[in-house]
């Protein structure tokens, strides 16, 4: 039979994970003590990962950084020069549009100011609504920009995530990843967001992978109920 997950099994697990590869620790500053600017290159860059590698991100985000002064020259920009700067990232179309159109909420809601500070003062449940509700950001972008730079208790869900968490029954296989999102969230002790999500990811990457996991090693053993294992 197996067992049910509650907050001390998911502390258990996360333990069990910080076993394996030591603790995922916050960088930089967060919340009232973080750069108001950052946030906004949080959510530009994050709509940039969206479906790529980490290292096609990076070098897009240099691409789009070094070649606009500012986030007003961005929204500002043809949307065929700025998917051609993004190119790197995939979908720049798409995500040219999306950049423009986050700027412009962004700007909207500020009076002209390119910074995500009044999210800050705003409870979790009504920060990530207001974020989702700009087309083209979905909770994970969403939840990337809460809870890394503001510290918010909202947990991203990647592929990574998604998959071991499926494997591992903390949530129904046929979940959507919205879905995931939302049961995550409820389970998950809200200190525990931000490291579980780096740690899953971390497992996800090294051990749980989509195809051929590695199956021995201690966390997989106690939990996962792929076929693999």
């Amino acid at each position: 039979m197996e067992e049910t997950w509650d907050e001390t099994r998911v502390r258990e697990l996360h333990d069990d994970l910080v076993d394996l590869y030591g603790p995922a620790e916050r960088d930089g500053e967060h919340g009232s003590d973080a750069d108001p600017g950052e946030g906004v290159r949080q959510l530009v860059t994050t709509i940039l990962s969206q479906n790529v590698a980490d290292e096609n991100t990076r070098r897009a985000a240099e691409n789009l950084f070094s070649t606009y002064e500012g986030y007003d020259a961005i929204e500002s920009a043809p949307p065929e020069e700025l998917a051609e700067v993004i190119r790197v990232a995939g979908l720049p179309e798409t995500k040219a549009d999306r950049i423009q159109r986050a700027l412009s909420a962004v700007r909207a809601e500020t009076g002209g100011a390119y910074s995500l500070a009044f999210l800050d003062a705003m409870e979790t449940d009504a920060a990530k609504p207001w974020l989702t509700d700009i087309k083209g950001i979905g909770p994970k972008t969403a939840s990337v920009v809460l809870n890394f730079h503001f510290g918010k208790p909202t947990m991203a869900v990647d592929t990574h995530v998604e998959r071991v968490s499926k494997r591992f029954g903390l949530v129904p296989e046929s979940a959507s990843n919205a879905k995931v999102h939302d049961l995550l969230d409820e389970l998950v002790p809200d200190e525990l967001k931000y490291p579980l999500h780096v740690l899953l990811i971390t497992h996800g990457r090294e051990h749980c992978t989509a195809r051929s996991p590695d199956c021995e090693n201690p966390v997989c053993t106690r939990y996962c109920t792929c076929g693999g294992c």
